[in-house]
């Protein structure tokens, strides 16, 4: 089995993308959900579960902003909203709304993800005792760290095969103090497309945007695992996330396209570097112009890291 996840951007994509063999569609509202491609309305989040559902597909929404008190004291009236709407379970990782989820007792279960912390099975079998059904976890983690932890933890563990990464988080408003500072008047959205780089590094791109949850930094290089596929399939890392936080529209259907293919294949056992390196050629056409890929960490030695 292998379980695909993805985000989507619009009412539109969204359709596209239940077409395809998918198995879940992540969303989420921007009071409550962090680092989405888009934020969707109430009302669109309910057509966004009924879309899922008429087509046999789970709807997972993203309870994943950083609860400050402000925020947790709106948390029980959401919590209540998505239960009413029937979403099949959310994404989480402030132990603060965990609390809330269980002290009430709503019927929604949680896949646990505290981003850069996820990184043992240790810490998700912690939380597979205390209610999580599975756990997202973090996108630096080496090859060689993913398949002990595959091989140790209780519930499944979702590994992303394609997609940018945040490698920094301040609540600050930081490119707009910047702007302040200097008395420059411009944007600060996603889409408007700033970028900041290393001083003795002038490669780095490391794009920048800023959005009610803070300032958000993402990596040069976003993740491509197409050629690394058969190995997660064989050390039994089967639930893969497909983030298209800056792959809008079309595009991002279309790669998400190509690892159905790949998913076919591996399932079908028809799975050779030929069909790999074909839907490699579909990626590299459909990923933004400007944003370049590589495999993340996962060629890296532990130790290194460590």
């Amino acid at each position: 089995m292998i379980e695909i996840s993805t985000t989507v951007d619009s009412l539109e994509q969204a359709r596209q993308l239940v077409e395809l063999d998918i198995d879940v569609i992540c969303f989420g509202e921007e009071e409550f959900g962090l680092r989405l491609p888009h934020y969707f309305a109430r009302e669109e989040m309910t057509e966004l579960v009924q879309l899922a559902h008429s087509k046999g597909k789970k709807a997972r929404v993203a309870v994943s902003a950083i609860m400050h008190p402000d925020k947790m004291e709106l948390i029980p009236e959401y919590l209540g909203f998505l239960e009413s709407i029937g979403v099949d379970d959310i994404i989480v990782g402030d132990p603060g709304v965990i609390y809330v989820l269980q002290r009430d007792g709503y019927k929604l279960p949680y896949v646990y993800n505290a981003e850069t912390m996820v990184t043992s099975s240790r810490q998700v079998n912690f939380w597979a005792k205390r209610g999580a059904t599975g756990a997202i976890l973090a996108r630096e983690i080496p090859f060689e760290e993913l398949q002990q932890i595959a091989k140790d933890t209780q519930v499944f563990t979702e590994v992303l095969v394609y997609g940018a990464t945040c490698i920094h988080h301040s609540k600050r408003p930081l490119i707009t103090n910047y702007f302040n500072f200097t008395k420059q008047q411009d944007n600060v959205s996603k889409e408007d497309g700033l970028f900041i780089s290393e001083p003795k590094d002038e490669e780095t791109h490391y794009s920048i945007f800023e959005d009610k949850h803070g300032t958000h930094i993402y990596a040069t290089n976003d993740v491509d695992l197409m050629f690394e596929l058969k190995e997660l399939y064989d050390a039994g890392l089967r639930h893969w996330k497909l983030d298209g936080m800056y792959t809008p529209g079309e595009d991002f259907v279309s790669i998400v396209s190509s690892f159905i293919t790949a998913k076919k294949a591996l399932i079908g056992d028809t799975w050779t570097q030929d069909l790999a390196k074909s839907l490699q050629k579909t990626i590299m056409e459909h990923h933004p112009k400007g944003r370049s890929l590589d495999t993340g960490f996962y060629y890296l030695d532990p130790e290194e890291i460590k």
